[in-house]
């Protein structure tokens, strides 16, 4: 018996197709594909964008744009000018923790800006690490700072070192340090714990100026208490433009400033208009969803 064999066609018709890879190919429903509940998210991050993107461009063209005035880093050249006079190293610890935490990356930013400062003076500069990473980074920065003060015969890659990788370890050896070599100042900036009243303590036993800076606020008691300096929050992240101005810094620096005073401004006229029984309309324009 002879079979005939038969070739069969399907035609596939799609109608709505949604939900692929969290995009919407084709939909009846425009609703998905424009989400009109999160409009205050995209007001928010045009006028952030276009503010930090306006101050930039007033950076570049050279316009005065107003920083505040922060003790600490305006300290930074005079404390290593008092080494200097000394005879005496300076000591910078950009903080204990690893490389891609914030407060390490602004820490060896700010090495940077000092390490330029003892590159022009010729002052002793030592800066102990606990992390291969943020030894690389900060070696490559403290290279960089000398090269762009014509002082690269000066440079000596053991500048910075690699003490140890565990906390109370990597104390004790800075600890030690200081007393025998009493360094004129000590400048802290970064992420401290538990060794950062240790470390402050020290520090002022061994007649230095201290400057320290960091964002975690259980630990700024101790800076505050036993520092000459202290950066407190904020003032940390914005030492890189405060010392720079550099165009891109300072424009994003002044741009956070500007949406922060906007933030400030909705929720004091939430507060009075809440206050008066009108309140429900405007708060519902920053619902999150």
């Amino acid at each position: 018996m002879k079979r005939n064999p038969k070739t069969i066609y399907y035609i596939i018709i799609a109608t709505a197709v949604a939900g692929f890879g969290g995009w919407t190919v084709f939909t009846q429903d425009w609703s998905a594909i424009f989400r009109a509940d999160r409009i205050n998210a995209l007001v928010l991050i045009s006028l952030f964008s276009a503010a930090v993107l306006l101050y930039t461009r007033w950076a570049r063209q050279g316009k005065p744009l107003f920083l505040r005035k922060i003790p600490g880093l305006d300290a930074v050249e005079e404390a290593v000018g008092r080494a200097t006079e000394m005879g005496r190293p300076v000591l910078f610890i950009p903080g204990i923790d690893e490389l891609d935490q914030i407060e390490t990356i602004a820490g060896v930013s700010i090495l940077g800006r000092v390490a330029r400062i003892t590159a022009q003076y010729d002052t002793p500069l030592t800066v102990p690490v606990r992390y291969p990473l943020v030894l690389a980074a900060s070696q490559e920065v403290v290279e960089q700072a000398y090269i762009e003060m014509g002082k690269r015969d000066a440079y000596d890659k053991d500048t910075v070192r690699y003490v140890a990788g565990e906390q109370f370890a990597f104390t004790a050896t800075v600890n030690g340090y200081m007393m025998r070599e009493r360094p004129a100042t000590n400048i802290y900036m970064g992420a401290f714990f538990a060794e950062s009243l240790l470390l402050a303590e020290t520090g002022n036993a061994a007649g230095s100026i201290q400057i320290a800076g960091t964002a975690r606020p259980e630990q700024l008691p101790f800076f505050i208490a036993a520092c000459d300096y202290t950066l407190m929050g904020e003032e940390l992240y914005a030492a890189s433009a405060y010392l720079s101005h550099e165009p891109i810094m300072t424009g994003g620096l002044k741009g956070q400033d500007f949406i922060k005073i906007l933030i400030a401004a909705c929720i004091i006229l939430g507060v009075l208009l809440v206050i008066l029984g009108r309140g429900d309309t405007f708060i519902s324009l920053f619902d999150a969803v």
